[in-house]
């Protein structure tokens, strides 16, 4: 009689084969924390429309072109990947910010869905030629997605430039700059100064650091470290900007020290007073005299100068 292989030399191998399967199973299920839940959803997206749902050949910004006056038109996708709905908030945002419209400021985009949601940007009739960068914000709680937004204003170019309230205060000479134009200006300064002797500050043009917008202005200072003690000066910038702006202003002032003046300074004031009034009265008494030799009274008819009489009598005497 054959003898069988014992029970107990298989229950190793099907324990093996099971825990093998669990194990397995484990592996391939995924975890409980991925299954969407009620709440905020994760992921979602926010960029400009077209393209792929996953992002395939997505536009990097929205790029609009248009006048003043004009109203431009374009979408943004909101993807929303959870198993619950999702609702943002949308708005302009940046300089252009103010120019965006949109149909309705919240949308609901349903789960699992892309919505292509239209927006409109209204280019003012002043909107001043040139590039101006806009954002559009949406928020959802406390997540927020932008979308860059890029608009090119149409039209004539404009670069007008003028330096204004130039003043002269010690070693400082201040001034302002403003951008009477519609495009931005990077403006060039230079400086002269002119005394009683001759030139006294002489710099060349040179770029300022800044970056004037349209309308902007902007005040500023020059220092002057080497400014006269006594001195009356003239004080002349002129500003030039790209487009070929340019415009100039001047501003004089009296350098006077203050601490000669109670001394030496004050007896040199008084000599010059002095030599000022024996002018003036000298002046005077010039145009008294040749006024009175002006208006003396002319010998009349009947009376003959004594020259004449003399010469009349010694005649009757050689007689």
């Amino acid at each position: 009689m054959p003898q069988s292989t014992p029970y107990v030399h298989r229950r190793p191998f099907a324990l093996a084969v099971l825990f093998g399967a669990l194990l397995l199973s484990l592996l391939v299920v995924p975890p409980a924390a991925a299954d969407d839940g009620p709440g905020t959803p994760a992921g979602w997206t926010a960029r400009p429309a077209g393209g792929g749902s996953a992002g395939e050949d997505a536009r990097p910004y929205v790029y609009l072109e248009g006048t003043p006056g004009t109203v431009l038109q374009d979408r943004v996708s909101v993807t929303n990947p959870a198993r619950t709905p999702l609702t943002v908030r949308l708005r302009g945002d940046g300089p252009a910010g103010p120019w965006f419209r949109f149909a309705a400021d919240t949308v609901t985009v349903p789960a699992r869905t892309r919505a292509d949601v239209p927006f409109a940007l209204a280019v003012p009739r002043d909107a001043v030629p040139g590039g101006v960068a806009g954002e559009i914000l949406t928020v959802d709680g406390g997540e927020e997605r932008r979308v860059p937004v890029r608009v090119r204003v149409g039209g004539p170019t404009l670069a007008a430039l003028t330096v204004e309230d130039v003043e002269v205060s010690g070693r400082t000479i201040r001034y302002a700059l403003v951008n009477r134009g519609n495009a931005p200006l990077r403006p060039r300064l230079s400086v002269r100064a002119e005394g009683a002797f001759g030139t006294l500050l002489d710099r060349q043009a040179r770029p300022l650091p800044l970056e004037l917008a349209p309308g902007r202005r902007v005040e500023l200072t020059e220092p002057w470290p080497d400014a006269p003690a006594l001195d009356s000066v003239t004080v002349r910038l002129r500003v030039t900007a790209e487009g070929g702006a340019r415009d100039e202003a001047a501003a004089s002032a009296a350098y006077v020290p203050p601490a000669p003046v109670t001394g030496a300074g004050l007896l040199a004031l008084a000599f010059l007073a002095v030599l000022g009034a024996r002018a003036y009265r000298r002046g005077r008494w010039r145009t008294g005299t040749s006024a009175a030799a002006a208006t003396a009274p002319a010998p009349g008819p009947d009376k003959q100068p004594a020259e004449e009489e003399r010469h009349l009598e010694t005649a009757g005497a050689e007689s």
